[in-house]
């Protein structure tokens, strides 16, 4: 529902928000001209059609589920006007343990934060309205990638520092191996969720199967 939403606002928003996307244009410029090597199928840049450019560098990205910073502030922004406007009513789906968690460890006092490729409005808007309430009250704390790649240590090491918290002190919870790796290799203690099959290899990372075991 959400990215279906949001490829079919992209060009109306871009259009009627042009004072609040310089930033996102700014970025997905940059991200544009980093792309090394170019792909035949890269839509152009042209500077003189900024808007027209961003627009289809962005339908390029979606097509190809990149975790682009730029799409991603882009996203989070036509989502929350959609929720304002009350075009967006869906709840995002958590499993059933997660609620019961997130308040057992604030209780005891846990510091809750969350570390996503979406933009971080985007995250704010996801955990504001899902199938178990707002949970928004639970969460102190929302990286993006603009703190860093998921897969770089130094991400984590920011989180920690953002935290106030030595490294080892955080758990990083993904049910990504090579997200926990780099989590690792920051200093984190790690666990791997895994809500069906068993993957391949858990890297030597701690194995839960639900919150409820944390």
């Amino acid at each position: 529902m959400l990215f279906p939403y949001a490829r079919a606002h992209t060009h109306d928003f871009l259009s009627d928000h042009t004072d609040d996307v310089g930033t996102d244009i700014a970025l997905l410029r940059r991200e544009h001209a980093a792309e090394r090597p170019q792909p035949a199928d890269l839509p152009p840049w042209d500077p003189a059609d900024e808007l027209q450019s961003a627009e289809a560098y962005v339908y390029w990205l979606m097509d190809r589920d990149r975790k682009s910073t730029g799409l991603k502030s882009l996203q989070g922004k036509i989502w929350e006007a959609g929720y304002r406007a009350g075009e967006l009513k869906g709840k995002g789906e958590v499993y059933p343990d997660v609620r019961p968690a997130l308040a057992r460890w604030q209780a005891a006092g846990k510091r809750i934060a969350i570390f996503s490729s979406g933009s971080v409005q985007a995250q704010r808007n996801l955990f504001a309205n899902t199938t178990a309430g707002d949970l928004s009250a639970f969460l102190s704390g929302y990286f993006d990638t603009t703190t860093g790649p998921k897969r770089d240590a130094t991400s984590y090491r920011r989180i920690a520092a953002e935290l106030r918290r030595p490294p080892e002190q955080v758990l990083f919870i993904s049910d990504v191996s090579a997200e926990l790796d780099a989590a690792r290799g920051a200093g984190m203690q790690t666990a791997l969720c895994v809500r069906g099959e068993l993957p391949p290899t858990d890297n030597g990372h701690a194995v839960i199967h639900s919150f409820a075991e944390l």
